[in-house]
């Protein structure tokens, strides 16, 4: 992809990746407060427009469809696939063991849900399923672009999935101690499928990162 303004044509790596998507989250934060905030007023489309600098659409005349296009365009700069591109990466991403272990681990964290339905309303047993839920969404991003010739955008969802499972892992060990709220055999599986994934990523993130110092050399990586 190319480099920010005022840089010459070049590879982004993970840290480009990285700034780019978290602009993408505060773009996407700052567009659901502005609606939330202006729900109802008859100006609502032209005041979101206006805040989020969208100037282009300042003297559009369907508000709706195009703050929402537009919106859209934002989030698919971060993979410019075609509708056949986008099933192929599916198809990978869902076969890929890495991600079977992290879906893996939802349906589990479902399951004992069910199983001690107080762990519903525990702000710890709902972060541990909020952010393995993440984490599992972040694998899907990361390896539905294994094709794609962006490996530093590969990084940077792996990044974020390794960051979302750590979060995981700590609302884990809240649950059995001291709360007690889950069992030690429980816990016991709940550490094993969650160090699984932990690993899993670590594993693949150094993959990568020695594929990039092979394409690249390693000056153009920031280690």
């Amino acid at each position: 992809m190319a480099g920010y303004e005022g840089e010459s044509e070049r590879m982004w790596d993970e840290y480009d990746w990285e700034r780019f998507l978290q602009q993408q989250d505060q773009k996407t934060e700052q567009y659901m407060q502005l609606l939330e905030t202006y729900l109802d007023d008859p100006q609502r489309d032209e005041i979101i427009a206006r805040e989020m600098g969208w100037t282009q659409l300042l003297d559009a005349k369907d508000w709706s469809a195009e703050v929402d296009a537009l919106l859209e365009e934002d989030t698919d700069e971060e993979g410019d696939f075609s509708t056949d591109e986008t099933m192929r990466s599916a198809e990978t991403f869902e076969e890929h063991s890495l991600y079977r272990a992290a879906f893996a681990l939802t349906i589990w964290i479902d399951q004992l849900f069910d199983e001690n339905t107080s762990l519903q309303n525990e702000p710890g047993a709902v972060k541990l399923a909020t952010h393995s839920a993440l984490a599992s969404a972040k694998l899907a991003a990361a390896l539905s672009n294994d094709h794609v010739d962006e490996i530093g955008m590969t990084i940077a969802y792996l990044k974020r999935a390794l960051k979302a499972i750590t979060i995981s892992m700590d609302a884990a060990a809240q649950l059995r101690q001291p709360s007690k709220l889950i069992t030690a055999a429980q816990h016991s599986v709940l550490q094993q499928r969650l160090f699984q994934v932990r690993d899993g990523i670590i594993t693949l993130m150094g993959e990568y990162r020695n594929e990039w110092r092979r394409r690249f050399g390693s000056e153009d990586f920031r280690s």
